[in-house]
């Protein structure tokens, strides 16, 4: 059996701006634990035999993790698009947009579209490439939507459509 898997799609280069803000910071701390995890590493390795140095070994994986999130977001960052503005149509569904849904048991569930550097499921953030996202692009309330989950099909109806891209906290 083969290893191999294919890779990824990408994934939109769409974000908000202070999701952006929150990317920039991120690599910025980094690059300062970095240079820490460096320090103790070098002091790690002045110890000796490196092989049974669990020290050393640790600081290693971590310096290679760092280095990870570091390059990726190094990558990432110039490429990433900031939707800072409202669309021009702010009733239907797009990049930023706070959607309200009523399905079959009728309670309301809430979703904001954000990009994939921003998902965030305890706040209710999805991925503009989420196959719900994708359904719900350019609808407006009262419209049904349809999509396919692992479990099957689901209906729900589009209730509400709001933005708040220029807001300066991104909360919520």
């Amino acid at each position: 059996m083969a290893r191999y898997r294919p890779p990824a799609p990408k994934s939109s280069p769409y974000v908000t701006a202070p999701g952006y803000r929150a990317l920039r910071e991120e690599r910025d701390a980094l690059w300062v634990r970095r240079r820490e995890v460096v320090v103790h590493l070098a002091a790690a390795a002045a110890e000796g035999d490196r092989s049974e140095n669990a020290e050393y070994i640790y600081r290693k994986k971590q310096l290679r993790e760092l280095d990870r999130r570091i390059g990726y977001l190094q990558r990432r960052l110039p490429v990433l698009e900031v939707v800072s503005d409202l669309p021009a149509d702010p009733r239907r569904v797009f990049f930023g947009a706070r959607v309200t849904l009523r399905g079959l048991d009728d309670r309301p569930v809430r979703y904001r579209i954000v990009g994939g550097d921003e998902i965030d499921a305890d706040r209710g953030w999805i991925s503009i490439d989420s196959p719900l996202a994708r359904a719900l692009l350019g609808r407006e309330p009262g419209d049904e939507v349809e999509f396919e989950t692992p479990a099957g099909t689901a209906c729900y109806e589009l209730t509400e459509v709001a933005y708040d891209i220029g807001s300066e906290t991104g909360r919520g």
